[in-house]
């Protein structure tokens, strides 16, 4: 009998260690900008739609909320600081963190959106300071700056990377000439490994881990001129894809290093669209993942910071030197149809893209096979600032950040 019960405690134990973390961030599920939210309206009211939340009092800033057990956790910045706040379904504010000193330089404000992993909270500073949050004692469990820890390079608009979690490891692009992407312990923020790429500062990017059919899993970031893709356990540069288009003689802070998206992978092939880059691209990645070779190459797919997704045999984003939202094919990368609503950020559900332009409209947005028809479309009036961040979809409800404010509107 005593051997039947030690038999139960170590499966036991075992089956909670390879219980997989739940995991919430940026744009969604793997970053993709897809959210799975079946029964919403398929058009909106002239006006529109219903908003049932609204909070002015979150500080300036970009970054997009997460929500977990129905808390929404956003930055702001407040006096040149930086405050997490927690904010219940109704516009409550539950708590509020001071983390330190925040971006207040051009476009001034918070710019990293968290990443939640378990009762912990990873989210950055324009600044480059990394900060993990405990959200049971509700502080800082610890912190790691890019400047002073890493010898890191921040560049011109501030450092804006959504962190990335994988197992016990949280993901860094510190930028620095040795230490250029690092992975910390996420429970400890003791040093795992760091890579030093090709020594270049951070490019705004919001990285991702793939993960190939052979089970390696690979970060996959941008820096100034290049997309790295290292080992995710042992931080070995495995490819490059050099950006191009600025020659090094014209290499400096704000000329061709400005590459926010995250990249999309299916099957193999990884997608990205980088506007001060290569522009759109497709990538085929061998099963060893050790090698790339571009499929193709579209430079009128120039999406700088809106994101892009990917549904069926089509992408779908934002141009910028013709702004216009876009569709371009994902085996040929030939652009099938696009829309004269402006440069924005693109997000979507299985039948409906939610666009969010950067003039300050939220249209809504058939598509299927590549054909774009607009169908709603209203104005974002309140806030503050540019109209950038990301918007998310939960339970029925589209959350857009504006600087100062959060709306939330029946959908």
């Amino acid at each position: 009998m005593r051997y039947v019960i030690i038999l139960s405690l170590i499966i036991l134990i075992s089956c909670n260690n390879n219980r997989q973390t739940e995991i919430t961030g940026f744009r969604g599920p793997d970053r993709s900008g897809i959210y799975n939210e079946p029964g919403l309206f398929d058009s909106w009211p002239e006006v529109g739609p219903e908003e049932i939340f609204f909070t002015d009092s979150i500080g300036e800033g970009y970054g997009s909320p997460v929500i977990v057990d129905e808390l929404i956790y956003v930055t702001g910045t407040r006096d040149s600081t930086a405050i997490l706040f927690c904010i219940d379904m109704t516009g409550h504010h539950v708590w509020q963190l001071e983390l330190g000193k925040e971006w207040i330089k051009n476009y001034p404000g918070s710019r990293s959106t968290p990443t939640i992993a378990g009762d912990l909270l990873y989210v950055g500073s324009g600044y480059g300071n990394l900060y993990c949050i405990d959200l049971e004692t509700r502080s800082i469990s610890w912190s790691k700056n890019m400047e002073s820890d890493f010898n890191g390079i921040l560049p011109m608009f501030g450092h804006s990377e959504s962190p990335v979690v994988l197992d016990e490891k949280v993901f860094w692009t510190a930028g620095g000439k040795v230490h250029n992407v690092v992975v910390l312990n996420r429970f400890t923020g003791a040093l795992i490994w760091s890579a030093p790429g090709y020594g270049e500062r951070s490019a705004y990017n919001q990285p991702s881990v793939i993960t190939l059919a052979s089970g390696r899993s690979i970060f996959v970031t941008f820096t100034a001129y290049h997309l790295l893709g290292l080992d995710t356990d042992t931080g070995e540069l495995l490819w490059s894809h050099l950006q191009d288009n600025t020659s090094p003689s014209e290499r400096k802070k704000g000329i061709g290093d400005t590459h926010a998206n995250p990249v999309l992978f299916e099957n193999n092939n990884l997608y990205y669209a980088a506007g001060d880059g290569n522009c759109g691209v497709k990538l085929s990645i061998n099963s060893e993942g050790t090698k790339i070779s571009e499929v193709w190459r579209n430079t009128h797919f120039d999406s700088y910071m809106g994101g892009i997704i990917k549904s069926g045999d089509y992408l779908y984003g934002s141009g910028t030197r013709t702004p216009r939202l876009k569709s371009v094919h994902a085996e040929t990368g030939i652009i099938t149809d696009s829309l004269s609503i402006g440069s924005g950020v693109v997000i979507a559900t299985d039948s409906m893209i939610y666009y969010y332009s950067q003039k300050g409209m939220m249209h809504l947005v058939s598509y299927n096979e590549g054909i774009l028809e607009p169908v709603s479309a209203f104005r974002i009036a309140r806030g503050t600032r540019e109209h950038f961040s990301h918007p998310l979809i939960h339970k029925g409800v589209l959350y857009v950040r504006r600087g100062n404010a959060l709306c939330g509107y029946r959908i």
